[in-house]
């Protein structure tokens, strides 16, 4: 990793404590250029109360696995937020990098390649092989973020 790749990673990481989920706290940004070109975290759409809000989780009350059953939940994912966002303001991310805190799951992954996203950098796993599957059939480049001392 270079040093834009750490410094967009520790970007990514602070975005990610703007989540109003209750199980996991996701950043995404999106570059183009060593640009930031959009920000996302995984929170409720707008209007709809969120589980920091409700004070709980729905997936916990409903003993949801991680990973399973994604659309069992009030937040959108933080890959979703930045492409929403990109879209909402007319934003193209076409060959950018998108680097986010967790691997993304197979939702994410199917919205990452068919933006035109070139590359996705991310820093925790995630229990989502599929995902991982279809990046490499679709010739998306996908790094873990390895931080060198």
């Amino acid at each position: 990793m270079d040093k834009w790749d750490i410094r967009f990673m520790a970007l990514t990481e602070e975005v990610g404590t703007w989540a109003s989920c209750l199980r996991r706290k996701v950043g995404a940004i999106i570059v183009r250029d060593k640009r930031v070109m959009a920000t996302g975290y995984n929170g409720a759409p707008s209007g709809i109360q969120s589980c920091v809000e409700r004070g709980e989780c729905l997936r916990e009350k409903l003993n949801i696995a991680s990973g399973t059953h994604h659309e069992t939940c009030y937040a959108a994912h933080a890959e979703q937020n930045a492409i929403i966002q990109a879209a909402k303001y007319g934003v193209n991310i076409s060959g950018a990098t998108l680097y986010c805190t967790h691997q993304p799951c197979v939702i994410c992954a199917k919205m990452i390649i068919n933006a035109g996203i070139a590359r996705v950098v991310y820093k925790e796993g995630y229990p989502d092989a599929f995902s991982m599957q279809l990046f490499l059939e679709a010739g998306t480049r996908v790094e873990k973020f390895e931080k060198e001392e």
